[in-house]
């Protein structure tokens, strides 16, 4: 073989070789994920990655059940303990009340006509030895003085029927002109069985509005067949059994709230 024959067919080797290597090159697969390990980890795991095994969480009636009687019961619970935190702090304002002095309200001693008993009595004779509630006003007045009185009549008959306590109530006349005493007698019946009303003279009359700090003011120069309104101040007073000033209640006060707040002094009263 000629010189030109072995290089020629060194050459054309040496470039199949290199047209083998690249094609091994070429065709060299990439790296990739292993399919079947995958699977075969999830196989073996699969009770990992399953929600068949695991716990049931479902919310039924009897969690229902307890959950709601749960939530009741906190609410009756701080429900009661608010009221029972109302009821102490109005005790003691009450008895701060008392350590401050009881205001000389209605502590005039005074006469008047009773048109119950159909005679004169003292105010020692009228207020002691009872609970009283006390109001000024007129039989011609057309709205508030009803009123006021049909709410005094409610808390007298409700501290009667829940506390077995008898408290009397007490009407005043501001009017002498008008309110005569049958007038004053046929007018507080139509409230309650067991109102006191009482009258006097002009002089009488004006010193105990005064005594009770109650403002009133007839028109002048007025006459008894004369259609006027008596201005005055509207206010319940609550005595004692000693005749004595214990609290008073505008017209804005509710039954309610009355009811509460003459149970509650009679009861610190009796302990």
């Amino acid at each position: 073989m000629s010189f030109l024959n072995k290089l020629t067919r060194q050459v054309f080797i040496k470039s199949e070789s290199k047209l083998t290597i690249n094609k091994r090159w070429l065709t060299l697969p990439t790296k990739t994920t292993n399919t079947n390990v995958v699977r075969q980890r999830y196989t073996k795991n699969k009770s990992f990655y399953s929600t068949k095994n695991s716990p049931q969480r479902t919310f039924t009636w009897k969690s229902a059940v307890v959950l709601g009687l749960t939530a009741v019961g906190l609410v009756v619970y701080f429900k009661q303990e608010k009221e029972k935190l109302k009821i102490l702090r109005a005790k003691r304002e009450r008895e701060k009340i008392r350590k401050l002095g009881r205001p000389a309200i209605g502590q005039e001693q005074f006469e008047l006509f009773n048109v119950n008993e159909d005679k004169r009595m003292s105010s020692k004779d009228i207020l002691h030895g009872h609970y009283s509630l006390v109001y000024f006003g007129f039989t011609h007045c057309p709205d508030i003085c009803p009123e006021e009185l049909d709410k005094m009549a409610d808390v007298v008959d409700a501290l009667k029927e829940k506390e077995r306590v008898d408290v009397t109530p007490i009407f005043i006349t501001v009017d002498p002109l008008r309110d005569s005493d049958e007038l004053v007698k046929d007018y507080v019946q139509d409230f309650h069985p067991n109102m006191i009303g009482l009258t006097g003279d002009a002089e009488e009359l004006k010193k105990v509005a005064r005594s009770y700090r109650v403002y009133s003011y007839t028109p002048p120069n007025v006459t008894f067949e004369d259609d006027y309104l008596v201005d005055h101040s509207i206010f319940i007073y609550l005595m004692d059994s000693k005749g004595r000033f214990v609290d008073c209640y505008a017209r804005d006060t509710t039954v309610e709230e009355v009811f509460e707040s003459v149970k509650n002094y009679i009861q610190d009263d009796t302990e």
